[in-house]
């Protein structure tokens, strides 16, 4: 794969705390399983940074062979890959999210 989209997705997970590599914006998702991973992030309360993968297709393959992960969305936090859509949605339910962000050191908006 090309070296200069894998430095560009290098750059991108290692100077943001958490970064979403989805289909379409966090304001406007293009596909169902990006809404719902952008919708656990923002019941955290996380402050991520959503990429969309439908104006790039570079991009769009070379994050699935940069994780070596089939599909998109892909979560990463303080650069390391979490997972998509199913296991992204299991931690938040176990509450797995939550301890990674807190252990990551990632702030999170108490939700009221």
């Amino acid at each position: 794969m090309d070296n200069a989209v894998f430095e560009r997705i290098r750059q991108e997970i290692n100077g943001n705390d958490v970064v979403l590599y989805m289909k379409g914006t966090p304001v406007f998702p293009q596909c169902g399983f990006s809404a719902a991973v952008v919708q656990v992030l923002n019941h955290v309360g996380v402050k991520f940074k959503g990429i969309d993968v439908l104006q790039d297709p570079g991009l769009r393959q070379g994050i699935k062979d940069f994780a070596q992960w089939p599909t998109i969305p892909q979560l990463y936090v303080k650069g390391e890959f979490v997972g998509g859509c199913d296991i992204v949605r299991e931690m938040f339910q176990s509450g797995e999210l939550g301890e990674l962000m807190a252990a990551k050191g990632v702030p999170v908006q108490a939700k009221a």
